[in-house]
């Protein structure tokens, strides 16, 4: 077989359905570990290709393709390692929770870390960095006041991709209209037609379940000898703020947050050194394998061991596995083989705009990534939308809405792999409290068939009257 053929679409199916059921069995009763099934699922996706008669050179050089874009994700993966070691060191995430538990009631707790990370994660346009830098700070916090570590993640993960979506800095937001072939801007703004309500209601749930933490169920003594070992370990003085403002500032300059993150850990690691009194052996040591709290009280010292470069090896090793298994299924167009089978799903704007996000949601679980589910969508039904006569930010935003909200719900997702590894709470748990990252995908779906907020072409969007599209019919109303 040629290189440049295309497996049979039975071939692709079974790659794809043997990937859900062996990491389904795994995840549900197996107890298999995720790095070896992802292995096995690998091991059976090539085999089946090759009995089909691709390549193995092909499929080599697919690997190869698949680790070169790994790279720059294993180096962000192990800067955060290396900053949660020196933020924790420098006295920036103890004074981040030292204030936490000071001044935050419980009650709204849950509702306030998530709109902090949306404030934090709109100004860096990350939401890897905002989990890896506030997000540990509000686990601790929120352990602190006796709230579950798993809801207090999801809160964190809805907060970090609001901003993620929104923040003009972001990749996904700039890839997606790009992909689109649209208009940054009108992206944004199209966005906030699903993202908004979405948030509302995803807020009035984090304050429906923080109803029931008040000042009378905390365990006061233990927060108050929190406080006091914090304050009697690190010097809580304005330096300690400065790691957490420079990674806002540079993100505002758009500097890559590959560097940003690597600046703001150096900077951490000086006020470490002269603030908190660490040497360079031992500053450097704690951004290698991590900050080991010994003040001799159980509870802090777990509430503040966190970080290292190499904690991150989990999450590290198994994007090692992800990354390549992805590049297969693209390279020997198992993907455009099946993706092509749902074309016939685009009868009318509501399945259209339906398929897009149960496209995006199954590439994140058969390719692991997002930027995959947003470039394979986007190129996918693109054609569609412009049939439709449809204004490419109604494309644009279904992906934001399906492909990057849905990818930290993903276990063996990159970006799911990431907050799991950054916050210790498994992605199974903390999947049910993201409620921004689901309920996104149903809203964009619900509005779809009611026909709301669905544009056609020609109808200026910015700043004039647009028609509405008849989500049934796909025809514009008179």
């Amino acid at each position: 077989m040629k290189e440049n053929n295309s497996p049979s679409f039975g071939i692709c199916l079974f790659i794809v359905i043997s990937l859900l059921v062996i990491m389904g069995a795994s995840l549900g009763f197996l107890g298999i570990p995720v790095h070896i099934a992802m292995s096995i699922s690998m091991a059976v996706a090539i085999a089946a290709l090759l009995y089909s008669g691709v390549k193995w050179d092909f499929i080599i050089s697919s690997i190869e393709d698949g680790g070169k874009m790994a790279i720059t994700t294993v180096l962000i993966l192990f800067i955060i390692g290396m900053v949660m070691g020196s933020w924790m060191a420098s006295g920036t995430v103890p004074a981040i929770i030292y204030w936490g538990l000071k001044l935050i009631n419980p009650k709204i707790f849950l509702v306030t870390a998530c709109l902090v990370c949306c404030v934090v994660s709109i100004s860096t346009g990350s939401s890897w960095s905002t989990g890896g830098t506030i997000g540990v700070a509000l686990i601790a916090v929120g352990e602190g006041l006796g709230i579950n570590p798993a809801i207090t993640a999801g809160a964190i993960v809805s907060g970090a991709y609001f901003g993620d979506k929104m923040s003009p800095l972001s990749d996904t937001t700039n890839l997606s209209p790009a992909i689109a072939e649209g208009d940054l801007f009108d992206h944004i703004k199209s966005m906030l037609y699903t993202t908004t309500p979405s948030l509302i209601i995803a807020l009035i749930l984090y304050g429906i379940i923080g109803a029931k933490y008040s000042s009378d169920t905390l365990d006061v003594s233990s927060i108050n000898t929190t406080l006091e070992a914090i304050k009697q370990t690190f010097n809580l003085n304005f330096l300690v703020w400065i790691p957490p403002i420079l990674v806002i500032i540079l993100a505002i300059k758009k500097v890559p947050a590959l560097i940003s993150l690597l600046f703001s850990a150096i900077i951490a690691a000086l006020i470490a050194v002269f603030v908190q009194g660490e040497t360079i052996s031992s500053i450097t040591t704690i951004m290698d394998t991590g900050f080991a709290s010994n003040v001799g009280i159980a509870s802090v010292d777990k509430l503040l061991s966190r970080g290292g470069l190499q904690n991150m090896a989990y999450t590290v090793t198994l994007t090692l596995i992800v990354m390549p298994y992805g590049a297969i299924l693209e390279k020997t167009q198992v993907l455009s083989v099946l993706l092509e089978k749902f074309k016939v799903l685009t009868k009318s704007v509501g399945s259209l705009v339906t398929s897009t996000v149960l496209t995006a949601i199954g590439l994140n679980i058969v390719t692991s990534s997002q930027y995959m589910s947003l470039v394979l969508t986007g190129r996918m039904y693109l054609q569609a939308y412009k049939d439709k006569d449809m204004l490419p930010q109604t494309l644009s935003r279904t992906l934001e809405d399906s492909a990057t909200m849905t990818s930290p719900l993903v276990p063996w997702n990159l970006c799911a792999l990431f907050f799991a590894g950054a916050l210790g709470v498994p992605t199974i748990s903390y999947l049910p409290y993201a409620f921004l990252n689901w309920i996104s995908p149903l809203v964009a779906i619900i509005f779809a068939w009611l026909g709301l907020f669905q544009w056609k072409t020609g109808a200026i969007y910015s700043n004039k009257t647009y028609r509405p599209i008849d989500a049934k019919e796909g025809i514009a109303d008179n």
